[in-house]
């Protein structure tokens, strides 16, 4: 492979930073929903709604976003948007009153994060075709640093001093802050000559994704993030609840568990790049459904926290490793591809932290015995696609139909 130039250093600081700056107030979520949701005298089923409400926003804001960025030669200036957009939603949400209102208003939010990502990473895919797994693997660790390291400590560190509209009001200040120093690194971030940005086929991506193959992947996706977000969304409210810790040290082991994930994420991504990506998204799927089942079945938080944290490590590891495998499906159009595969990730994903918070009405413990099933049937799934990783060529991979002699 060649080296890192010194515009793509630029870009995976600049973005990286971005995205951490972004994921850093939306991930505040994760604990502002028991928050909120207690506020108002509203149980497990709420939470999950609120998140999951959350992701539909988000997934409202990705496709458009790709569509947007593959067409324009200045995609600094759309990421620099973004900021404004995330900082200004989330402090109108937390002048609403009630439920729904608030609701809403954080979906509107998040569809400000939501833009920047198929643009960041459609950039860096373009910039570094080379190293897709392992650029959208540092771009993460930036947004995991973000999201799931500085936004739960942060988050419940205030809340154990103001209510949760005080905290996400002080937490909208790093939005605002790189909102004013993006504006001369925009500058710097464009692509193509306006006559060179290409037509986006969408009836071919569309007849592409509805091929077996192309369904196959989706739900293999869908399932993965499922079994995700049942963890994450259930987490924090097992252990105040379950355990009768603090929102502070609630977020703290939070943090831990997914900063393991968020380190591996650009080793992962490099190791598929050269090795395949197949073999470690099958083994993360399989790894990650016994340890939530572990964390499932075991009776006390010591047991469960040893179950969750490699189960959701490996599930946020192997995120960029099928975000790459993704793009090297339709191999066109990477920003709007990323914009589909984000859609179906943390759109329809989210519905994992609905159904997590209906279980955990009957028993919390129930989520993680969720996420077990949904991440084998992932796996299953996988079984059944073939990857053809190139690379090192200069051509892009392309995933191989399912296994069906009427879909040769």
């Amino acid at each position: 492979m060649p080296p890192v130039d010194k515009q793509q250093r630029f870009l995976l600081g600049a973005l990286s930073l971005g995205h951490l700056t972004n994921d850093w107030v939306a991930g505040t979520l994760w604990l502002l929903a028991p928050a909120i949701a207690a506020s108002q005298g509203l149980g497990p089923a709420e939470v999950g709604l609120i998140l999951t409400i959350n992701g539909i926003g988000a997934g409202l804001a990705y496709i458009p976003a790709g569509v947007i960025s593959d067409r324009s030669t200045r995609p600094g200036f759309l990421m620099l948007l973004s900021f404004w957009w995330v900082a200004i939603g989330y402090f109108s949400a937390t002048l609403a009153p009630g439920f729904w209102p608030v609701t809403l208003l954080l979906a509107l939010a998040v569809m400000g994060d939501a833009f920047w990502h198929p643009i960041a990473t459609g950039v860096l895919v373009k910039e570094m075709p080379q190293r897709r797994a392992q650029a959208l693997g540092i771009h993460a660790v930036g947004g995991s640093i973000g999201a799931e390291v500085l936004a739960p400590l942060s988050t419940g560190f205030l809340l154990g001093y103001f209510d949760w509209q005080t905290t996400l009001q002080i937490l909208v200040l790093p939005a605002v802050i790189m909102g004013v120093l993006f504006i001369p690194l925009a500058t710097r971030i464009s692509r193509d000559s306006p006559g060179s940005v290409n037509r986006i086929d969408f009836r071919g991506l569309a007849r592409q994704w509805f091929k077996p193959a192309g369904i196959a992947l989706m739900l293999v996706m869908v399932l993965y993030n499922m079994a995700l977000m049942a963890q994450l969304a259930m987490a924090p409210l097992y252990f105040q609840i379950e355990h009768g810790l603090s929102p502070f040290y609630a977020g703290l082991i939070f943090a831990v568990i997914l900063m393991v994930g968020s380190i591996f994420q650009p080793f992962f991504g490099k190791y598929s790049d050269g090795r395949g990506r197949k073999p470690l998204i099958l083994l993360t799927l399989f790894g990650a459904s016994f340890f939530a089942l572990f964390a499932g079945l075991s009776g006390s938080l010591y047991w469960a926290v040893l179950g969750l944290l490699p189960g959701v490590a490996l599930l946020t590891a192997v995120r960029p490793v099928i975000l790459a495998a993704a793009v090297e499906y339709t191999g066109k159009s990477e920003a709007t591809t990323l914009g589909i595969v984000f859609t179906v990730l943390d759109g329809v994903g989210m519905f994992g932290a609905l159904l997590a918070g209906l279980a955990g009405e009957v028993e919390l413990e129930y989520a993680f015995i969720l996420a077990a099933a949904l991440a084998l049937s992932s796996g299953i799934i996988c079984l059944f696609l073939s990857f053809k990783n190139t690379v090192a060529s200069d051509q892009q991979a392309i995933i191989s139909q399912v296994a069906s002699p009427a879909d040769p």
